[in-house]
């Protein structure tokens, strides 16, 4: 029988449930947004394509740990590096606010302490190698930082390669002498490759490089709806051989639907072509996207979670899903503080 509501929110209270994506550390640098507080859906007028994510929503949805991504507008890249830090001391600030209910994590290890603490575990995650400014000490500054992923891509080109679309966009181009620098070095340092966005040829020139699992941390995929956002099988396969796992994004463009049936869809397909061990969840919340109908936001998960269910998948595959596949990830990196001088 399917999973009931209630059901599925003790599910989600047993199991580290992760999301690998959300721009909610932007709004918090930027609008000054209180991540403590609780948000009405949507927001006025022209903000309505944010305020998906805060404290008392995320514990309400059963969330375990929660990526936050750094973004920057890369036009001219100088200053991006800066832009990701103090997105990054926003976060601090309000972890110092709240030390109660959030907590900077790194590892699988400190994800799960920090349930088993009540708290709900913060991770880093840069969207855009424009934040490196041409520099590869950035990547190490990062990680001391606890950025655990850098997506080499965003929507415009930089050092690294190129976007699958934006400005700059190529499919003939793969990556340069820095972005195969910049793998290693990411590598080096603990922090985790993300193929978001990057445009194919560079992601399989990244896929070669990599010694460690990657991630694609917010992604459609095109054997369920042809787009230029979405990755296909092939790249399914490419990231599971490799140990990595893939975030299914929830922004109704990219999904080809408009109800979360649509991330079911997206969900079941990455299954299909390459098992079990691979989809995640990577919302795109506070992206400036339009969630379908059923996960307006991120107390809204339990939903996603029974209809998975109504559609077969088992409790046990249930929980990597919603976030045993990222934490085999987490596992599989290490981080930072815990590798050799």
């Amino acid at each position: 029988m399917p999973l009931t509501l209630d059901e599925a929110r003790a599910l989600h209270a047993e199991f580290p449930v992760m999301d690998l994506h959300a721009d909610t550390a932007k709004l918090m640098d930027k609008l000054g947004y209180d991540l403590a507080a609780r948000h009405d859906r949507p927001l006025p007028k022209a903000l309505n394509y944010i305020g998906h994510v805060d404290l008392p929503r995320l514990r309400e949805g059963g969330v375990a740990g929660q990526f936050f991504s750094y973004w920057t507008t890369p036009y001219p890249q100088r200053g991006c590096a800066k832009a990701v830090t103090t997105q990054i001391d926003a976060m601090d600030a309000a972890m110092t606010a709240h030390p109660a209910d959030l907590v900077w994590t790194r590892t699988g290890a400190d994800v799960r302490a920090a349930k088993a603490a009540g708290k709900i575990a913060a991770l880093g995650g840069i969207e855009g190698g424009q934040a490196l400014e041409d520099d590869l000490s950035t990547i190490e500054a990062f990680s001391r930082r606890g950025v655990r992923y850098l997506g080499l891509l965003h929507f415009s080109a930089n050092a690294i390669g190129r976007p699958a679309m934006g400005k700059g966009s190529d499919s003939t181009v793969g990556l340069s002498g820095f972005g195969r620098d910049a793998i290693r070095e990411c590598e080096r340092t603990g922090v985790i490759v993300d193929l978001a966005h990057i445009n194919r040829r560079g992601f399989f020139d990244a896929l070669e490089l990599a010694t460690l699992p990657p991630m694609v941390s917010h992604t459609g995929v095109a054997g369920v709806h042809e787009h230029w956002r979405n990755i296909d099988d092939e790249q399914i396969r490419a990231v599971a051989d490799r140990g990595g796992c893939i975030g299914i994004i929830f922004a109704k463009r990219y999904l080809g639907g408009s109800s979360l049936e649509a991330v079911v869809d997206h969900i079941l397909h990455v299954m299909t072509v390459a098992g079990e061990d691979v989809a995640a969840l990577g919302s795109d919340f506070d992206g400036f996207v339009v969630p379908p109908k059923g996960l307006e936001d991120v107390a809204a998960l339990p939903n996603l979670t029974v209809a998975l269910s109504r559609r077969g998948v088992p409790p046990r595959v249930l929980e990597k899903i919603l976030g045993g596949n990222v934490l085999r990830v987490l596992d599989s990196v290490p981080a930072w503080g815990s590798l050799a001088p």
